[in-house]
């Protein structure tokens, strides 16, 4: 198994060229994929789900899980993230469009970043931004800091459930041009069981199904108030089975390294 091609460091600026919005300032050169699959005409909108440690070999091996999202998707992004492929690191990179010795985060922490995120990019073209996460996560913790709205919700089972709620209900409020949801059940239960659990495999089907409700939410909310939207499922790194059986990440292998991102655009 070989690594892929496109780096996870590509996307930011991609994502904001759908927009028509200059990319943070740190940020590599875009892929160009979104921006193909927007054409001549911008979206006004954009809604970015992010499961943690989605790996591409998943998506490979349970087609059946991920056929709800293959089939609301008409863009598939075979990336490679960035090492160390922890969560963080990851996650900034993808949200500055930095590699981790540019943003700083080279490491599992979280500070909050004092470089340039999409959500700065976003601020300074006009554009109210939202994040909506579950407590100690990073996406709720290195994103802080900026002119826009935080819903962290309480660290516990219903966590990942409770950020999708309130994710259903600022796309619906209409109020916000970029709309970040994040869940990491998958990847609290594979670190305690392994990648391939029955636990592990219901969340799996659980953020898939999210992603459903989410895409369902997006497309009513763009058809009927006139926004096209760029939707996305956007995972950080990928997974593996250590040798005591557990799942972990973040070692420079295929399993850790290889993600595969989902994107459509709605309202057209």
């Amino acid at each position: 198994m070989g690594f892929n091609k496109i780096s996870l460091a590509s996307l930011c600026a991609d994502i904001c060229s759908c927009m028509g919005v200059e990319p943070p300032r740190s940020a590599e050169v875009s892929g160009g994929a979104l921006k193909a699959l927007c054409g001549d005409r911008l979206c006004d909108r954009i809604v970015m789900y992010n499961p943690d440690a989605q790996a591409q070999w998943l998506v490979e091996k349970y087609p059946e899980i991920f056929e709800r999202i293959i089939s609301k998707s008409r863009v598939r992004l075979p990336m490679a993230t960035v090492m160390p492929s922890v969560t963080p690191v990851c996650f900034a990179t993808m949200y500055t469009g930095a590699y981790p010795e540019v943003h700083g985060i080279r490491r599992y922490e979280k500070p909050v970043l004092t470089c340039d995120t999409i959500f700065d990019a976003m601020l300074r073209a006009g554009k109210k931004c939202a994040i909506s996460a579950t407590e100690g996560c990073s996406v709720s913790k290195i994103f802080l800091g900026r002119d826009m709205d935080y819903f962290i919700m309480p660290a516990g089972a219903d966590a990942d459930e409770l950020a999708v709620e309130k994710g259903l209900e600022l796309i619906k409020s209409d109020k916000y041009d970029l709309v970040v949801i994040y869940n990491g059940m998958y990847d609290s239960v594979m670190h305690a069981t392994y990648p391939e659990s029955e636990d592990a495999m219901e969340w799996l089907n659980h953020h898939t199904k999210a992603y459903e409700r989410i895409y369902d939410t997006a497309r009513d909310i763009a058809v009927s108030k006139g926004h096209r939207t760029l939707i996305g499922y956007a995972t950080d790194h990928g997974v593996h089975t250590n040798e005591a059986g557990r799942g972990a990440h973040g070692l420079d292998i295929p399993e850790d390294i290889n993600i595969e991102h989902f994107y459509d655009i709605v309202g057209e």
